[in-house]
């Protein structure tokens, strides 16, 4: 069985979302159905973009604010508002070093 951390290792966001279009068009097809391990990857694989997709997100706030766009701007980027879009940010940049590292699960 794959898990989102084993997964995340062996794929960037471009691979792993690949994998994971293959995997979903043939379970939603049906015509070749998945086994249980190819139906737990295709899990693993849903958190893995999630996580990726998330981490691009508040890499690029950062440097949308870096290149001078406002947390309006950056809300309406985003489809939200320039309060839940800046809660969020802080959120985030509050459990990571300045490069992006998560400050948790390290030794």
């Amino acid at each position: 069985m794959v898990t989102p951390e084993e997964a995340e290792r062996q794929h960037t966001l471009r691979t792993a979302t690949a994998r994971f279009d293959d995997l979903r068009l043939r379970d939603t097809l049906g015509a070749d159905p998945l086994n249980r391990d190819e139906a737990l990857e295709l899990l693993a694989l849903g958190e893995v973009i999630a996580r990726k997709a998330s981490y691009g997100r508040q890499i690029t706030v950062r440097s949308a604010r870096t290149a001078g766009a406002s947390w309006t701007q950056i809300g309406a980027a985003l489809g939200t508002t320039k309060q839940a879009a800046w809660e969020s940010h802080l959120r985030w940049a509050a459990d990571h070093d300045p490069d992006g590292t998560p400050l948790t699960g390290r030794e």
